[in-house]
């Protein structure tokens, strides 16, 4: 049995305040950034601007974008 699957095992088994608790830690240690992601993601966003400053690449219409994802 995976990780996972213990943990889920022993929280449906608490009580459901407890269930909601450990639900809003969860969702709230989301929200939290990772300083280590964001800084890889200024450096891959500069690249790109760089990128597309030098006319390596084009900007495209966001709807182009998103039909892609339909």
């Amino acid at each position: 049995m995976s990780t996972y699957e213990n943990l889920l095992e022993n929280a449906l088994k608490l009580k459901p305040i407890d269930r909601a608790h450990l639900i809003e830690g969860l969702m709230t240690s989301m929200e939290k950034s990772d300083p280590e992601i964001e800084a890889l993601w200024d450096q891959e966003s500069l690249k790109r601007y760089n990128a597309y400053k030098q006319k390596r690449i084009e900007a495209k219409d966001l709807d182009e974008v998103l039909r892609k994802y339909e």
